[in-house]
């Protein structure tokens, strides 16, 4: 049985994760501005949780995969990585 790992949950859910980390940065900035508190809100809590909620999903793929499957268990990861960094990239920009 040929099963490919791009379509396995433990593939998608860190670029989901991502994604909605994303959005969620993107909404709180189109809806508040870029705006320095002293205390990080409940965005900024909740941006962190799915940013660190993905590397046990992630340390899981790997290990998962990438045994059976190197080539493409490497692109899923590099895909992964992407849509962190993609993620991590407005916090570094508005300086949040």
């Amino acid at each position: 049985m040929n099963v490919s790992p791009m379509k396995q949950p433990s593939a998608l859910v860190p670029i989901a994760m991502s994604v909605i980390a994303l959005a969620l940065v993107l909404g709180h900035v189109a809806i508040f501005g870029v705006v320095h508190e002293a205390d990080e809100g409940t965005a900024a809590h909740l941006w962190q949780l799915l940013m660190a909620g993905q590397v046990p999903v992630v340390a899981y793929f790997a290990l998962k995969w990438f045994p059976r499957a190197p080539g493409q268990a490497l692109r899923v990861l590099a895909l992964q990585a992407v849509a962190a960094l993609t993620a991590c990239a407005p916090v570094y920009w508005f300086k949040l």
